[in-house]
Protein backbone atom coordinates (compact mmCIF):
# COMPACT_ATOMS: atom_id res chain seq x y z
CA UNK A 1 0.00 0.00 0.00
CA UNK A 2 1.49 3.61 -0.90
CA UNK A 3 1.88 6.27 1.70
CA UNK A 4 0.27 9.31 1.73
CA UNK A 5 2.47 12.72 2.94
CA UNK A 6 2.16 15.68 3.03
CA UNK A 7 4.63 19.07 3.26
CA UNK A 8 4.27 22.37 4.35
CA UNK A 9 6.76 24.56 3.87
CA UNK A 10 7.22 28.12 1.63
CA UNK A 11 9.56 29.91 -0.38
CA UNK A 12 9.68 33.89 -0.81
CA UNK A 13 11.54 36.30 -1.93
CA UNK A 14 12.41 37.14 1.98
CA UNK A 15 13.53 33.56 2.48
CA UNK A 16 14.40 32.09 -0.83
CA UNK A 17 13.54 28.69 -2.76
CA UNK A 18 16.19 26.17 -0.94
CA UNK A 19 13.06 25.33 1.47
CA UNK A 20 11.26 24.09 -1.17
CA UNK A 21 13.61 22.82 -3.29
CA UNK A 22 15.26 20.62 -1.12
CA UNK A 23 11.82 19.47 0.52
CA UNK A 24 10.44 18.90 -3.63
CA UNK A 25 14.04 16.67 -4.15
CA UNK A 26 12.90 14.38 -0.85
CA UNK A 27 9.09 14.05 -2.28
CA UNK A 28 10.52 12.67 -5.86
CA UNK A 29 12.47 10.10 -4.00
CA UNK A 30 9.12 9.50 -2.00
CA UNK A 31 6.98 9.80 -4.92
CA UNK A 32 9.70 7.02 -7.23
CA UNK A 33 8.51 4.80 -4.21
CA UNK A 34 5.00 5.08 -4.83
CA UNK A 35 3.96 7.77 -2.00
CA UNK A 36 1.49 10.14 -2.77
CA UNK A 37 2.91 13.74 -1.94
CA UNK A 38 0.38 16.67 -1.24
CA UNK A 39 2.39 20.46 -0.89
CA UNK A 40 0.85 22.92 1.02
CA UNK A 41 2.56 26.75 0.79
CA UNK A 42 1.22 30.01 1.31
CA UNK A 43 1.30 32.43 -1.26
CA UNK A 44 3.88 34.64 -0.67
CA UNK A 45 5.68 37.11 -3.14
CA UNK A 46 7.80 34.84 -4.86
CA UNK A 47 6.52 31.44 -3.74
CA UNK A 48 7.08 28.65 -5.92
CA UNK A 49 3.71 27.38 -6.18
CA UNK A 50 3.36 26.93 -10.11
CA UNK A 51 7.24 25.58 -10.24
CA UNK A 52 5.69 22.57 -7.89
CA UNK A 53 2.53 21.95 -10.06
CA UNK A 54 4.69 21.73 -12.80
CA UNK A 55 6.75 18.99 -11.44
CA UNK A 56 3.01 17.81 -11.16
CA UNK A 57 2.82 17.88 -7.65
CA UNK A 58 -0.81 18.67 -5.63
CA UNK A 59 0.12 22.09 -3.78
CA UNK A 60 -2.68 23.51 -1.41
CA UNK A 61 -2.56 27.39 -1.73
CA UNK A 62 -2.59 29.05 1.31
CA UNK A 63 -4.33 32.47 1.05
CA UNK A 64 -1.96 35.29 0.76
CA UNK A 65 -1.28 37.70 4.08
CA UNK A 66 -3.69 40.44 4.09
CA UNK A 67 -2.32 44.00 3.57
CA UNK A 68 -2.87 45.35 7.40
CA UNK A 69 -3.67 42.32 9.26
CA UNK A 70 -1.91 40.84 12.09
CA UNK A 71 1.63 39.41 10.77
CA UNK A 72 3.02 36.67 12.84
CA UNK A 73 4.95 37.85 16.31
CA UNK A 74 6.41 35.75 19.10
CA UNK A 75 9.90 34.94 19.88
CA UNK A 76 10.89 33.10 17.12
CA UNK A 77 13.74 34.71 14.87
CA UNK A 78 12.23 34.29 12.19
CA UNK A 79 8.24 34.45 12.81
CA UNK A 80 7.69 37.55 10.19
CA UNK A 81 8.53 34.62 7.60
CA UNK A 82 5.36 32.83 8.18
CA UNK A 83 3.25 36.16 6.79
CA UNK A 84 0.00 35.48 9.06
CA UNK A 85 -0.28 34.75 12.56
CA UNK A 86 0.26 31.65 14.04
CA UNK A 87 -3.40 31.11 14.84
CA UNK A 88 -4.47 32.36 11.13
CA UNK A 89 -2.02 29.40 10.15
CA UNK A 90 -3.04 26.80 12.91
CA UNK A 91 -6.59 27.54 11.32
CA UNK A 92 -6.00 27.77 7.19
CA UNK A 93 -3.79 24.46 7.28
CA UNK A 94 -7.01 23.05 9.62
CA UNK A 95 -9.21 24.21 6.83
CA UNK A 96 -7.03 22.46 4.14
CA UNK A 97 -6.42 18.82 6.26
CA UNK A 98 -9.36 18.07 7.94
CA UNK A 99 -11.51 16.57 5.45
CA UNK A 100 -8.68 14.83 4.20
CA UNK A 101 -8.07 11.00 5.67
CA UNK A 102 -5.20 11.17 7.86
CA UNK A 103 -1.69 11.51 5.98
CA UNK A 104 1.12 8.54 7.09
CA UNK A 105 3.44 11.42 7.44
CA UNK A 106 3.28 15.50 7.84
CA UNK A 107 6.68 17.18 7.11
CA UNK A 108 7.33 20.41 8.14
CA UNK A 109 10.25 22.87 6.74
CA UNK A 110 9.53 26.27 7.98
CA UNK A 111 11.95 28.26 10.31
CA UNK A 112 8.19 30.26 11.50
CA UNK A 113 6.99 26.88 12.87
CA UNK A 114 8.24 25.29 16.24
CA UNK A 115 6.45 22.34 18.75
CA UNK A 116 3.37 24.62 18.93
CA UNK A 117 2.29 24.70 15.28
CA UNK A 118 3.57 20.70 14.99
CA UNK A 119 1.33 19.78 18.27
CA UNK A 120 -1.68 21.01 16.55
CA UNK A 121 -0.94 19.54 13.18
CA UNK A 122 -0.66 15.92 14.74
CA UNK A 123 -3.72 15.24 14.36
CA UNK A 124 -3.53 15.09 10.62
CA UNK A 125 -0.68 12.57 10.06
CA UNK A 126 0.43 9.22 12.12
CA UNK A 127 4.07 10.80 11.73
CA UNK A 128 5.59 14.21 12.03
CA UNK A 129 9.09 14.86 10.22
CA UNK A 130 10.48 18.38 10.94
CA UNK A 131 13.17 19.71 8.52
CA UNK A 132 15.84 22.38 10.04
CA UNK A 133 19.51 23.85 10.56
CA UNK A 134 19.12 26.19 12.96
CA UNK A 135 18.31 24.31 16.31
CA UNK A 136 16.94 27.38 17.47
CA UNK A 137 13.31 26.31 18.81
CA UNK A 138 11.56 23.25 20.47
CA UNK A 139 10.42 20.62 18.41
CA UNK A 140 7.34 17.89 18.79
CA UNK A 141 8.52 15.60 15.87
CA UNK A 142 8.97 11.88 15.67
CA UNK A 143 11.70 12.61 13.00
CA UNK A 144 14.21 15.49 12.64
CA UNK A 145 16.46 15.68 9.81
CA UNK A 146 19.12 18.45 9.70
CA UNK A 147 21.18 17.93 6.77
CA UNK A 148 24.20 20.28 7.50
CA UNK A 149 27.32 19.86 8.74
CA UNK A 150 28.30 21.56 12.19
CA UNK A 151 31.01 21.03 15.28
CA UNK A 152 29.50 19.24 17.85
CA UNK A 153 26.27 18.48 15.76
CA UNK A 154 25.03 15.54 17.59
CA UNK A 155 24.62 17.93 20.66
CA UNK A 156 22.95 20.78 18.82
CA UNK A 157 19.64 19.57 19.55
CA UNK A 158 19.88 18.80 22.97
CA UNK A 159 16.71 19.74 25.13
CA UNK A 160 14.75 20.40 21.81
CA UNK A 161 13.11 17.29 20.57
CA UNK A 162 11.15 14.46 22.56
CA UNK A 163 14.16 11.97 23.69
CA UNK A 164 12.08 9.11 21.15
CA UNK A 165 12.79 11.31 17.88
CA UNK A 166 15.02 9.90 15.67
CA UNK A 167 17.83 12.12 14.65
CA UNK A 168 19.27 12.08 10.94
CA UNK A 169 21.86 14.52 10.90
CA UNK A 170 24.68 15.49 8.43
CA UNK A 171 25.48 15.78 4.95
CA UNK A 172 24.82 12.01 4.44
CA UNK A 173 21.54 12.79 4.42
CA UNK A 174 22.11 15.52 2.37
CA UNK A 175 18.64 16.12 -0.06
CA UNK A 176 20.34 15.81 -3.65
CA UNK A 177 18.50 15.59 -6.92
CA UNK A 178 19.09 12.49 -8.44
CA UNK A 179 21.16 13.97 -11.62
CA UNK A 180 23.94 14.68 -9.09
CA UNK A 181 23.96 11.03 -7.85
CA UNK A 182 24.27 10.47 -11.75
CA UNK A 183 27.02 13.10 -12.37
CA UNK A 184 29.14 11.97 -9.50
CA UNK A 185 30.67 8.75 -11.06
CA UNK A 186 31.98 11.11 -13.86
CA UNK A 187 33.90 13.42 -11.91
CA UNK A 188 37.61 13.42 -10.31
CA UNK A 189 39.08 15.67 -7.68
CA UNK A 190 40.14 18.94 -9.49
CA UNK A 191 43.61 18.61 -10.02
CA UNK A 192 43.99 20.71 -13.32
CA UNK A 193 44.25 24.30 -14.22
CA UNK A 194 41.03 26.41 -14.42
CA UNK A 195 39.08 26.19 -17.24
CA UNK A 196 35.97 26.77 -16.09
CA UNK A 197 33.48 28.92 -13.45
CA UNK A 198 30.01 28.61 -12.08
CA UNK A 199 28.63 31.48 -10.63
CA UNK A 200 25.19 30.53 -8.33
CA UNK A 201 23.76 32.42 -5.28
CA UNK A 202 20.69 31.11 -5.11
CA UNK A 203 17.29 30.82 -6.93
CA UNK A 204 16.42 33.85 -5.54
CA UNK A 205 19.26 36.21 -4.69
CA UNK A 206 17.28 38.84 -3.30
CA UNK A 207 20.33 40.91 -2.20
CA UNK A 208 22.03 39.88 -5.69
CA UNK A 209 25.67 38.93 -5.20
CA UNK A 210 25.27 37.62 -8.59
CA UNK A 211 25.96 41.45 -9.91
CA UNK A 212 29.68 42.06 -8.12
CA UNK A 213 30.85 38.45 -8.55
CA UNK A 214 30.50 39.07 -12.16
CA UNK A 215 32.09 42.16 -12.14
CA UNK A 216 35.12 40.46 -10.22
CA UNK A 217 35.37 38.15 -12.92
CA UNK A 218 35.65 40.43 -15.63
CA UNK A 219 38.10 42.21 -13.83
CA UNK A 220 40.27 39.58 -13.19
CA UNK A 221 40.63 39.26 -17.28
CA UNK A 222 41.26 35.75 -17.78
CA UNK A 223 39.79 35.36 -21.19
CA UNK A 224 40.89 31.66 -21.14
CA UNK A 225 38.18 30.42 -18.14
CA UNK A 226 34.75 30.36 -19.63
CA UNK A 227 31.86 31.31 -17.19
CA UNK A 228 28.63 29.49 -16.47
CA UNK A 229 26.12 32.16 -14.18
CA UNK A 230 23.08 31.04 -12.81
CA UNK A 231 19.86 32.92 -11.69
CA UNK A 232 15.86 32.24 -11.16
CA UNK A 233 13.19 33.22 -13.02
CA UNK A 234 12.06 35.53 -10.26
CA UNK A 235 16.01 36.90 -9.50
CA UNK A 236 15.03 40.80 -8.94
CA UNK A 237 17.94 41.83 -11.01
CA UNK A 238 17.41 39.40 -13.85
CA UNK A 239 17.89 41.85 -17.15
CA UNK A 240 20.74 43.42 -16.01
CA UNK A 241 22.89 40.23 -15.46
CA UNK A 242 21.27 39.07 -18.38
CA UNK A 243 22.77 41.86 -19.97
CA UNK A 244 25.96 41.91 -18.53
CA UNK A 245 26.51 38.34 -19.24
CA UNK A 246 26.00 39.05 -22.88
CA UNK A 247 28.63 42.07 -22.35
CA UNK A 248 31.40 39.94 -21.11
CA UNK A 249 30.93 36.53 -22.84
CA UNK A 250 29.19 34.90 -19.96
CA UNK A 251 26.64 31.88 -20.06
CA UNK A 252 23.35 33.29 -18.81
CA UNK A 253 21.70 30.03 -17.46
CA UNK A 254 17.80 31.20 -15.90
CA UNK A 255 16.09 28.93 -13.34
CA UNK A 256 18.04 25.85 -15.74
CA UNK A 257 17.77 22.14 -15.38
CA UNK A 258 21.20 21.40 -15.65
CA UNK A 259 22.21 22.23 -12.90
CA UNK A 260 24.15 18.88 -11.92
CA UNK A 261 26.04 19.15 -15.36
CA UNK A 262 27.10 22.30 -14.74
CA UNK A 263 28.72 22.09 -11.74
CA UNK A 264 30.42 18.98 -12.81
CA UNK A 265 31.80 20.81 -15.94
CA UNK A 266 33.01 23.59 -13.91
CA UNK A 267 36.81 23.66 -12.27
CA UNK A 268 35.55 26.09 -9.63
CA UNK A 269 32.18 28.14 -8.46
CA UNK A 270 31.29 31.38 -6.16
CA UNK A 271 28.32 30.58 -4.28
CA UNK A 272 25.81 31.02 -1.32
CA UNK A 273 25.63 28.58 1.32
CA UNK A 274 22.83 26.31 2.27
CA UNK A 275 21.57 23.20 -0.32
CA UNK A 276 24.43 23.93 -3.27
CA UNK A 277 27.41 23.80 -0.46
CA UNK A 278 26.64 19.88 -0.47
CA UNK A 279 25.65 19.82 -4.50
CA UNK A 280 29.01 21.35 -4.75
CA UNK A 281 30.55 18.57 -2.53
CA UNK A 282 28.61 16.01 -3.90
CA UNK A 283 30.50 16.64 -7.64
CA UNK A 284 33.79 17.55 -6.18
CA UNK A 285 33.73 21.32 -6.97
CA UNK A 286 36.07 23.34 -4.89
CA UNK A 287 34.14 26.48 -4.04
CA UNK A 288 34.30 30.53 -2.81
CA UNK A 289 31.65 30.41 -0.48
CA UNK A 290 29.69 32.98 1.41
CA UNK A 291 27.59 33.26 4.12
CA UNK A 292 24.11 35.38 2.42
CA UNK A 293 21.80 34.94 5.21
CA UNK A 294 22.38 34.94 8.72
CA UNK A 295 21.12 31.65 9.08
CA UNK A 296 23.48 30.47 6.80
CA UNK A 297 26.69 31.92 9.31
CA UNK A 298 27.48 28.95 11.64
CA UNK A 299 26.99 26.31 8.40
CA UNK A 300 29.48 28.53 6.51
CA UNK A 301 32.13 28.75 9.29
CA UNK A 302 32.12 25.56 10.35
CA UNK A 303 32.09 23.60 6.85
CA UNK A 304 35.40 25.92 6.20
CA UNK A 305 37.12 24.63 9.40
CA UNK A 306 36.61 21.31 8.42
CA UNK A 307 38.02 22.19 4.73
CA UNK A 308 35.07 21.59 2.64
CA UNK A 309 34.57 25.02 1.30
CA UNK A 310 36.90 28.06 1.18
CA UNK A 311 34.68 30.67 2.64
CA UNK A 312 37.31 34.36 2.95
CA UNK A 313 36.14 37.03 5.47
CA UNK A 314 35.26 40.11 4.23
CA UNK A 315 37.39 42.64 5.19
CA UNK A 316 35.85 45.60 7.26
CA UNK A 317 35.90 48.77 4.08
CA UNK A 318 35.77 45.98 1.06
CA UNK A 319 33.46 45.77 -1.21
CA UNK A 320 31.85 42.61 -2.26
CA UNK A 321 33.38 42.82 -5.96
CA UNK A 322 36.87 43.73 -4.61
CA UNK A 323 36.67 40.61 -2.04
CA UNK A 324 35.55 38.54 -4.97
CA UNK A 325 38.38 39.73 -6.64
CA UNK A 326 40.93 38.66 -4.55
CA UNK A 327 39.99 35.79 -3.33
CA UNK A 328 38.98 34.74 -6.79
CA UNK A 329 42.79 35.44 -8.11
CA UNK A 330 44.08 33.47 -4.99
CA UNK A 331 42.27 30.17 -5.62
CA UNK A 332 43.37 30.13 -8.94
CA UNK A 333 46.59 30.44 -8.33
CA UNK A 334 46.45 27.60 -5.73
CA UNK A 335 46.02 24.29 -7.48
CA UNK A 336 47.27 22.83 -4.38
CA UNK A 337 44.11 24.55 -1.96
CA UNK A 338 41.40 23.84 -4.87
CA UNK A 339 42.35 20.04 -5.44
CA UNK A 340 42.28 19.67 -0.93
CA UNK A 341 39.14 21.13 -1.09
CA UNK A 342 37.56 19.03 -4.17
CA UNK A 343 38.90 15.77 -2.63
CA UNK A 344 37.46 16.84 0.99
CA UNK A 345 33.69 17.64 -0.40
CA UNK A 346 34.21 14.09 -2.62
CA UNK A 347 34.66 12.21 0.80
CA UNK A 348 31.37 13.73 3.07
CA UNK A 349 28.63 13.67 0.06
CA UNK A 350 27.65 11.11 -1.69
CA UNK A 351 24.47 12.19 -3.11
CA UNK A 352 22.29 8.88 -1.74
CA UNK A 353 21.00 11.32 1.14
CA UNK A 354 17.53 11.19 0.40
CA UNK A 355 17.28 7.59 -0.60
CA UNK A 356 18.46 7.24 2.72
CA UNK A 357 15.79 9.69 4.40
CA UNK A 358 13.05 7.93 2.72
CA UNK A 359 14.00 4.23 3.98
CA UNK A 360 14.34 5.89 7.36
CA UNK A 361 10.80 7.10 7.14
CA UNK A 362 9.88 3.40 6.08
CA UNK A 363 9.16 4.66 2.48
CA UNK A 364 10.96 1.25 0.65
CA UNK A 365 12.00 0.41 -2.90
CA UNK A 366 11.83 -2.85 -2.67
CA UNK A 367 9.01 -5.27 -2.07
CA UNK A 368 9.62 -8.61 -0.54
CA UNK A 369 7.63 -11.53 -0.94
CA UNK A 370 7.99 -15.16 0.40
CA UNK A 371 9.58 -17.34 -2.00
CA UNK A 372 7.23 -20.41 -3.71
CA UNK A 373 8.02 -23.31 -5.67
CA UNK A 374 8.33 -20.93 -8.96
CA UNK A 375 11.36 -19.71 -7.77
CA UNK A 376 13.89 -22.62 -7.52
CA UNK A 377 15.98 -22.59 -10.89
CA UNK A 378 16.58 -18.64 -10.57
CA UNK A 379 17.91 -19.32 -6.88
CA UNK A 380 20.03 -21.72 -7.63
CA UNK A 381 21.47 -19.88 -10.67
CA UNK A 382 21.68 -17.04 -8.38
CA UNK A 383 23.17 -19.02 -5.50
CA UNK A 384 25.74 -20.80 -8.24
CA UNK A 385 26.90 -17.34 -9.58
CA UNK A 386 30.94 -17.04 -8.84
CA UNK A 387 30.45 -13.28 -6.97
CA UNK A 388 28.00 -14.99 -4.66
CA UNK A 389 29.71 -18.22 -4.36
CA UNK A 390 33.01 -15.85 -3.37
CA UNK A 391 31.16 -14.76 -0.07
CA UNK A 392 29.09 -17.68 0.79
CA UNK A 393 30.43 -20.01 3.18
CA UNK A 394 30.27 -23.27 1.52
CA UNK A 395 32.27 -21.77 -2.14
CA UNK A 396 31.66 -24.83 -3.68
CA UNK A 397 29.09 -24.71 -6.93
CA UNK A 398 26.07 -26.47 -5.82
CA UNK A 399 24.33 -29.27 -7.85
CA UNK A 400 20.75 -29.34 -8.45
CA UNK A 401 19.84 -32.28 -6.56
CA UNK A 402 20.97 -30.30 -3.52
CA UNK A 403 20.24 -27.72 -4.23
CA UNK A 404 16.39 -28.97 -4.36
CA UNK A 405 16.93 -30.87 -1.63
CA UNK A 406 17.41 -27.65 0.33
CA UNK A 407 15.20 -25.67 -1.16
CA UNK A 408 12.12 -27.54 -0.33
CA UNK A 409 13.39 -28.06 3.30
CA UNK A 410 13.53 -24.47 3.61
CA UNK A 411 10.07 -23.94 2.27
CA UNK A 412 8.79 -26.13 4.69
CA UNK A 413 10.64 -25.28 7.60
CA UNK A 414 8.32 -22.19 9.88
CA UNK A 415 11.69 -21.37 11.21
CA UNK A 416 13.54 -20.52 8.23
CA UNK A 417 11.58 -17.87 5.72
CA UNK A 418 12.94 -17.02 3.00
CA UNK A 419 12.27 -14.04 0.62
CA UNK A 420 12.72 -12.67 -2.60
CA UNK A 421 12.98 -8.82 -3.31
CA UNK A 422 11.63 -7.06 -6.06
CA UNK A 423 11.61 -3.81 -7.69
CA UNK A 424 8.46 -1.54 -8.94
CA UNK A 425 8.63 -3.17 -12.52
CA UNK A 426 8.67 -6.95 -10.92
CA UNK A 427 12.22 -7.70 -11.90
CA UNK A 428 14.48 -9.75 -8.59
CA UNK A 429 16.60 -7.02 -6.70
CA UNK A 430 18.00 -9.77 -4.15
CA UNK A 431 17.07 -12.80 -1.63
CA UNK A 432 17.00 -12.71 2.13
CA UNK A 433 16.92 -15.42 4.25
CA UNK A 434 16.28 -15.40 8.48
CA UNK A 435 16.72 -18.50 10.20
CA UNK A 436 14.86 -17.89 13.47
CA UNK A 437 16.05 -19.53 16.38
CA UNK A 438 14.04 -18.14 19.96
CA UNK A 439 13.68 -14.56 20.19
CA UNK A 440 16.27 -13.79 17.42
CA UNK A 441 16.86 -14.40 13.50
CA UNK A 442 20.28 -15.06 11.23
CA UNK A 443 19.93 -12.94 8.39
CA UNK A 444 21.69 -13.68 4.97
CA UNK A 445 21.32 -11.56 2.39
CA UNK A 446 22.63 -10.90 -1.05
CA UNK A 447 21.58 -9.06 -4.51
CA UNK A 448 20.74 -10.78 -7.26
CA UNK A 449 24.08 -10.83 -9.67
CA UNK A 450 24.25 -7.92 -11.98
CA UNK A 451 22.69 -5.41 -9.85
CA UNK A 452 25.80 -2.84 -9.56
CA UNK A 453 22.93 0.08 -8.37
CA UNK A 454 24.25 2.06 -5.26
CA UNK A 455 22.24 1.66 -2.30
CA UNK A 456 20.60 -1.19 -3.35
CA UNK A 457 21.61 -3.80 -0.70
CA UNK A 458 20.67 -1.29 1.83
CA UNK A 459 17.47 -0.89 0.56
CA UNK A 460 16.66 -4.40 0.83
CA UNK A 461 18.12 -4.69 4.41
CA UNK A 462 15.68 -1.74 5.35
CA UNK A 463 13.01 -3.98 3.36
CA UNK A 464 14.17 -6.99 5.36
CA UNK A 465 13.77 -5.51 8.21
CA UNK A 466 10.82 -4.21 7.93
CA UNK A 467 9.37 -6.87 6.92
CA UNK A 468 10.38 -9.01 9.84
CA UNK A 469 8.79 -6.35 12.31
CA UNK A 470 5.65 -6.73 10.39
CA UNK A 471 5.48 -10.43 10.04
CA UNK A 472 7.35 -11.73 13.38
CA UNK A 473 6.77 -9.28 16.05
CA UNK A 474 8.79 -11.86 18.41
CA UNK A 475 11.51 -10.86 16.52
CA UNK A 476 13.87 -9.30 19.06
CA UNK A 477 17.10 -9.74 17.46
CA UNK A 478 18.95 -9.70 14.06
CA UNK A 479 21.98 -11.31 13.70
CA UNK A 480 24.49 -11.87 10.73
CA UNK A 481 27.52 -13.18 10.52
CA UNK A 482 30.28 -12.49 7.91
CA UNK A 483 33.04 -13.53 6.56
CA UNK A 484 36.33 -11.56 7.63
CA UNK A 485 37.29 -10.06 3.66
CA UNK A 486 33.84 -9.15 2.74
CA UNK A 487 34.08 -5.59 3.20
CA UNK A 488 31.00 -4.41 1.44
CA UNK A 489 28.48 -6.47 3.59
CA UNK A 490 30.68 -5.46 6.45
CA UNK A 491 30.14 -1.80 5.11
CA UNK A 492 26.34 -2.74 4.80
CA UNK A 493 25.89 -3.95 8.26
CA UNK A 494 27.88 -1.34 9.80
CA UNK A 495 25.87 1.70 7.83
CA UNK A 496 22.67 0.04 8.82
CA UNK A 497 23.23 0.10 12.87
CA UNK A 498 24.27 -3.04 13.57
CA UNK A 499 26.42 -4.01 16.60
CA UNK A 500 29.45 -5.52 15.56
CA UNK A 501 31.50 -8.76 17.46
CA UNK A 502 34.01 -9.91 15.49
CA UNK A 503 32.72 -11.34 12.30
CA UNK A 504 29.43 -11.40 13.67
CA UNK A 505 26.42 -8.63 14.06
CA UNK A 506 23.34 -7.89 15.70
CA UNK A 507 20.65 -5.91 15.78
CA UNK A 508 17.60 -4.78 17.99
CA UNK A 509 14.30 -4.46 15.74
CA UNK A 510 11.33 -4.81 18.17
Amino acid sequence: MSSSVVIRVDASVQMGSGHVMRCATLAEELRSRGATVTFICRKLPGNYIDWLVSRSFEVIALPAPVEGAAAAAGQLAHASWLGVSLEQEIADVHEALSQRPVHDCLIVDHYALDEQWERAARSFAGTVMVVDDLADRRHDCDILLDQNFYLGMQQRYDHLLPSSCKKLLGPTYALLRQEFVAQQSRVKPRDAAVQRVLVFFGGIDAENYTAPAIAALARAARPEVQVDVVIGAQHPARAAIEASCVQHGYRCHVQTSRMAELMAQADLAMGAGGTATWERCCLGLPALTVCVAENQRQLVDDAARAGFIYAPQIEPGDTLEEAFLRHYLALLDNPGLRNFLSRRSLEIVDGRGAARVARLMGSNAIALRLATAGDSASLMAWRNDDAIRAVSRNTAPITAENHQRWFDAVLNDAQRILLIGQHADGHAAGVVRFDVRDDSAEVSIYLVPGMKQRGLGAELLASAEQWLRTARSDIKIIRAEVLGDNQPSHRLFLAASYVRDSTCYFKKVN
